[in-house]
C-alpha cells in the first residue's frame, strides 16, 4: 500500500485524541470573555477531578449505600480492562470523592493530604494510577479544558545599553502552567469578573482565583510595568497568549509523579525545583528566571501531585509537605518566594511503614495534615476471583480455566483476610458457632442455612473492632495467589494439558507460602488448614458437578423446585393447595419439604427458619419483578440436586465411576455434561476421576 491511506488514517486517528485548539493562541481579553461565558474552564484542582468522576457516570442506584463510579467498575476508556472489584473498594472510592467534593467546596479537607493506605497488592498504586490517566483523558475533552499563558515578546524589555531579557528566551510560558487569571491585579475589575463568573455557574462550589503569579510571572509583570508606565493594559495585550493546557503525566504538566529514592539521600528540589547553572550566569544568583520550577509540587500544579510510598521518607523531609497541604503553597530553596500551588495532593503507603510512623512523636505536625483512607483487600471471594479472571482474560494464554478455580483461590485469599469467628465471653456475638469458611461465604452473600441466624452487619463490626486496624488490612495478597495460578497453567502448559483445576492451583499455594518472604512463618500453619478447609469445600463442589453430569435434568430439577416454593409458600401462609390428581384442597406435602431439606443438612427444629428464609426470597424477587426460578437459589438448588440424586443413584453404574485411567471413562454423555457447566475435555476427566470416585466410594461403603 504505497498510496499513502495508511499513514493518513494514522494521521486522522492521531488527531481525534487531541483538542483541535492546541495549537492555538488566544488574547487575553478573549480569555476573560471565555471564562465569564464559560466559568469551568477556571475550575480549582480539586473541583476539576471532583467533576471528573461524575462525567464519566455512575450507576443510577446506589449498591449498599455507594455510589458505583464508571470509572471504577466500567473503566469506559479501556473497555473493562481495568475494572476494580469488590464492596470494600467501592466505598473506598466514595470516600475518596467526598474528599474531592469537600475540597472542591473550599471546605477544610481540601488543607489535608489524602493518604491511601493498605496492604501490598490492595490496588492502591492502580486505582491512583488510573486517576491520573482519566484526568489526561478528561482534560483533552471540551468538558475538561484548561488554559495557561506564556510571555512573548521579551526582548523589548532590552535596551542598546542593557540586556535584561536572555535573548534566546523571547518566549517564556509559565512555568507553573497557572490559569490566566492569575493575571489580573487586584481590584474592583476582578471582583466583577469573579462576580459573572459564579452567577454563570451551577454548580455547589464557586470559582476563586486566590493565588498569586509565580515569580516568574511577577517578574515580568512588574519590569513590563515599568516599560509601559503601570499601563497593564498593553503588557497583557502585548505580551501575553493563551493556550490550552493538557494533563500529561510524561511532559509533567498538571500530573506529577513522586517516587522516594533512597530515604537518606533526598533533595528537596525534587519537590520544589532548583535553580540553573546555565542561566545563573546570564541572570545572577537570585534572579527568580534562573529557577527551574521542575519540582513534583511545580509539575503538579493544576492538577495531581501523587507520591509513592511517601512514609518511606525520612521525617524532616516531609515538613516540605506541610505548607503545601495546609496553606497551598511551597517554599523552594535560596531566596526564591514562596509559590502557590493547586493541586490535589495524594500519597500512597503500605502498612509496614504506617505502622512505624503512628507511634513516632515527630511525625504529629504532619499525621494532623493527613486523612487516611484505608484500601482493605476484597472480602468476598466471588469478587476477588474477578480479579484474577481479569489477568487470565487480559493476557495472550488461552489455557482453559475449569469451574471452580478462580472462586475457591479467591475463597482461600479472603479466609486469611478475615478474624476467627471466636468472640469473647463478654460479647453479644459470645454464641456465634460458625467456621472461618462459613464466615467467608456469609460475607460472600451466599444462602446457607445459617445465613438467617445471624446479623451478618454485626458479625462484620465486632471483627473489626477485634482487628488491629480493619479485616482485610492484612493477610494474603491477590499478587501471591495470581502468581501460583500462573505457576500452575505453565506448569500444566509444559506438560501438554491446556486446562488449569483448582488442585493444581492448591498444590502451587501449599509449595509457595513457605517461601514467601511477606506471608509470616507463624501464620503458614493457619494458612494450611484453611487450604484443607477451601479443598473439603470444593470437593462438594466438584462432587455436585459430577452428580450433575451424570444424574440431574435441569427440567425435573425447576420442576421439583417449583413444587418446593408452593408447598413452603402454603405452609407459610396456612393456606392449601389444589391436588393435581383429584383436584381437591389438600395440605402442604410436609414430608416433601422434610426429604429436600434433610440434603442440605437442615434439622427438624430449623426448619420452620428456613422455610421462611425460602418465602422471604420468593417475596424479594417479586417486589423487584424478577421470574421466579428456584435454580436461582443457591440452598434450594443443591437440596433438590441431592433428593434427585437419591431418587437415581440406584439405576447408575456407580462401578465406572471408580475406575481411573482416562480411557476407561467411555460414557461421553457425562463428559458432554460437565463441558455443558463448563469444563474442558480435559478438565471433564480430571474432575471424574477426582470427585466420581469419592462419590462411589461413598455410596458403596
Amino acid at each position: 500500500m504505497g498510496d499513502g491511506s495508511i499513514l493518513s488514517a494514522l494521521d486522522e486517528d492521531y488527531k481525534q485524541n487531541i483538542p483541535d485548539d492546541i495549537n492555538d493562541s488566544k488574547s487575553f481579553e478573549w480569555f476573560i470573555e471565555e471564562a465569564i461565558d464559560d466559568p469551568y474552564i477556571s475550575r480549582s484542582a480539586y473541583q476539576r477531578v471532583s467533576d471528573m468522576f461524575e462525567f464519566y457516570g455512575k450507576d443510577e442506584e446506589m449498591i449498599n449505600g455507594r455510589d458505583i463510579y464508571k470509572m471504577v467498575s466500567e473503566d469506559p476508556l479501556d473497555e473493562g480492562k481495568n475494572v476494580f472489584y469488590g464492596d470494600e473498594f467501592h466505598t473506598f472510592v466514595n470516600k475518596y470523592v467526598d474528599i474531592l467534593n469537600n475540597g472542591a467546596q473550599d471546605m477544610e479537607l481540601k488543607k489535608k493530604l489524602i493518604l491511601m493506605a493498605g496492604p501490598v497488592g490492595a490496588a492502591k498504586s492502580h486505582f491512583d494510577r488510573r486517576v491520573r490517566e482519566y484526568f489526561e483523558d478528561y482534560t483533552r475533552r471540551e468538558e475538561g479544558k484548561m488554559y495557561t499563558f506564556k510571555w512573548k515578546n521579551l526582548t523589548e524589555l532590552n535596551t542598546r545599553h542593557k540586556k535584561i531579557q536572555d535573548p534566546r528566551e523571547d518566549e517564556v510560558r509559565s512555568p507553573m502552567n497557572q490559569d490566566p487569571l492569575v493575571l489580573l491585579p487586584k481590584g474592583e475589575m476582578k471582583k466583577d469578573i469573579m462576580r459573572q463568573m459564579n452567577d454563570n455557574l451551577d454548580e455547589q462550589y464557586s470559582i476563586k482565583m486566590e493565588q498569586n503569579p509565580d515569580p516568574v510571572s511577577a517578574f515580568y509583570m512588574e519590569k513590563l510595568l515599568e516599560k509601559y508606565d503601570d499601563d497593564i493594559s498593553k503588557v497583557l495585550k502585548n505580551h501575553i497568549e493563551i493556550e490550552r493546557l493538557v494533563a500529561d503525566e510524561n511532559r509533567k504538566q498538571a500530573i506529577a509523579t513522586f517516587v522516594p529514592q533512597d530515604p537518606k539521600n533526598q533533595d528537596e528540589s525534587e519537590l520544589t525545583g532548583e535553580f540553573m547553572v546555565s542561566k545563573k550566569e546570564f541572570y545572577g544568583p537570585g534572579d527568580p528566571r534562573a529557577f527551574s520550577y521542575s519540582g513534583a509540587f511545580c509539575n503538579a500544579n493544576r492538577g495531581i501531585f501523587s507520591g509513592e510510598e511517601l512514609l518511606k521518607l525520612q521525617t524532616e523531609f516531609l515538613y516540605d509537605f506541610l505548607h503545601a497541604t495546609e496553606e497551598r503553597w511551597i517554599q523552594p530553596r535560596g531566596n526564591n518566594p514562596k509559590v502557590d500551588i493547586d493541586s490535589v495532593i495524594v500519597g500512597r503507603t503500605n502498612m509496614p511503614e504506617l505502622k512505624e510512623k503512628a507511634d513516632d512523636e515527630k511525625m504529629e505536625a504532619f499525621n494532623s495534615r493527613t486523612l487516611r483512607i484505608d484500601v482493605p483487600y476484597i472480602l468476598e471471594y466471588e469478587e476477588e476471583s474477578k480479579i484474577y479472571k481479569r489477568s487470565i482474560e487480559n493476557s495472550d494464554n488461552d489455557t482453559h480455566i475449569e469451574p471452580h478455580t478462580m472462586e475457591m483461590a479467591g475463597l482461600f485469599a479472603v479466609m486469611s483476610r478475615l478474624e476467627d469467628p471466636d468472640f469473647p465471653d463478654d460479647s453479644s456475638l459470645s454464641d456465634i458457632d460458625i467456621s472461618l469458611l462459613e464466615k467467608a461465604k456469609l460475607y460472600n452473600g451466599d444462602e446457607l442455612d445459617i445465613s438467617g441466624k445471624y446479623d451478618i452487619k454485626k458479625i462484620q463490626d465486632e471483627s473489626n473492632e477485634k482487628a488491629d486496624l480493619l479485616e482485610g488490612m492484612s493477610g494474603i495478597s491477590p499478587r501471591f495467589i495470581n502468581e501460583a495460578i500462573n505457576y500452575s497453567i505453565m506448569s500444566n502448559n509444559r506438560k501438554g494439558k491446556d486446562f488449569v483445576w483448582p488442585l493444581n492451583v492448591f498444590k502451587h499455594i501449599e509449595q509457595e507460602m513457605p517461601k514467601k518472604g511477606t506471608i509470616k512463618d507463624q501464620d503458614i500453619d493457619n494458612y494450611l488448614d484453611n487450604l484443607e478447609a477451601v479443598k473439603e469445600e470444593y470437593t462438594q463442589r466438584a462432587q455436585n458437578d459430577v452428580r450433575r453430569a451424570i444424574a440431574y435434568d435441569e427440567e425435573e430439577i425447576r420442576e421439583m423446585g417449583n413444587k418446593y416454593l408452593d408447598e413452603v409458600a402454603a405452609y407459610i401462609d396456612d393456606t392449601t393447595l389444589k391436588d393435581e390428581f383429584t383436584e381437591q384442597n389438600r395440605e402442604p406435602d410436609k414430608k416433601f419439604m422434610r426429604d429436600v431439606e434433610k440434603k442440605i443438612g437442615i434439622r427438624k427444629d430449623m426448619k420452620d427458619s428456613f422455610r421462611r428464609q425460602i418465602s422471604n426470597w420468593i417475596a424479594r424477587r417479586a417486589r423487584k419483578g424478577h421470574t421466579l426460578d428456584p435454580t436461582e437459589n443457591e440452598n434450594l438448588r443443591k437440596a433438590i440436586e441431592m433428593k434427585s440424586w437419591e431418587d437415581k443413584k440406584q439405576n447408575i453404574n456407580l462401578s465406572a465411576l471408580v475406575k481411573k485411567a482416562d480411557d476407561e471413562l467411555e460414557d461421553s454423555e457425562w463428559i458432554e455434561n460437565l463441558k455443558n457447566i463448563g469444563y474442558s475435555e480435559g478438565g471433564a476427566r480430571e474432575v471424574l476421576n477426582y470427585a466420581g470416585a469419592k462419590i462411589a466410594k461413598e455410596e458403596m461403603e
